[in-house]
């Protein structure tokens, strides 16, 4: 169970200190890759009306491009991608916070998120029977999120069905609809085409559909294909 916490430590200190300062229960331990380390804690609110938050918190953890080829935090990569991906309607989760800083010579980095409420992963969908029209439903919306990622000439980049999540909302007397949640995306980044963010992407997701029948793998290929082309 996560520690509870404040959103902000008693430290008076920059924004930056005040959430590297707040602690909760790792939910992804810290992977050490990279030329430093990575992980995931939960936050929980003192005040239960307040969302819980995810923060991921980078020491060292570069990344190197012809741009930064002494390295750069990937935190910073992913919170540009979070902020690319909502101007193109991309559902991601809200930012609360994201930055960097260099502390007696090494990076430190973090990203902020508020927990989603009322989604599960592609993954866990498929462990529970769904009615044809919930199916359709996410797959026509699954399709819509990545075409819209794709025409901008973005690609995720760990296109894996555990980093997609889906809500599905139902109103009485009306259809359902659903809602598209990407996350992860630590590795993405801009194409020069959309055929090339397109490519790699869809491979890579029918490699780790998890288990997406192939009926339905094939739905969402036409409902993508119908959406890019759109």
């Amino acid at each position: 169970m996560a520690t509870v916490i404040g959103y902000r430590s008693a430290v008076q200190a920059s924004p930056f200190e005040r959430w590297w300062q707040c602690r909760g229960a790792w939910v992804e331990p810290l992977n050490k890759r990279r030329d430093g380390e990575s992980g995931v804690q939960l936050l929980l609110p003192r005040n239960p009306s307040h969302p819980a938050l995810y923060s991921k918190r980078q020491t060292g953890h570069l990344y190197r491009s012809l741009r930064h080829p002494l390295g750069r935090p990937t935190i910073l990569r992913e919170l540009h991608a979070y902020q690319a991906f909502a101007k193109l309607g991309v559902s991601v989760p809200k930012l609360v916070y994201g930055s960097a800083r260099k502390h007696e010579g090494q990076w430190q980095a973090l990203l902020i998120t508020q927990a989603l409420t009322g989604f599960i992963s592609l993954e866990q969908w498929y462990e529970a029977e769904r009615s044809p029209e919930h199916s359709a439903c996410m797959l026509n919306a699954l399709a819509g999120a990545l075409a819209r990622m794709h025409k901008g000439r973005w690609q995720h980049g760990c296109c894996y069905a555990k980093h997609v999540f889906i809500r599905i909302n139902e109103v009485d007397g009306s259809s359902p609809s659903a809602e598209i949640t990407l996350l992860d995306l630590e590795k993405s980044r801009r194409r020069w085409r959309t055929a090339d963010a397109s490519r790699h992407d869809m491979r890579q997701l029918k490699r780790h559909c998890g288990a997406m029948p192939e009926g339905d793998w094939q739905l969402l290929m036409q409902a993508y294909t119908a959406a890019l082309a759109a």
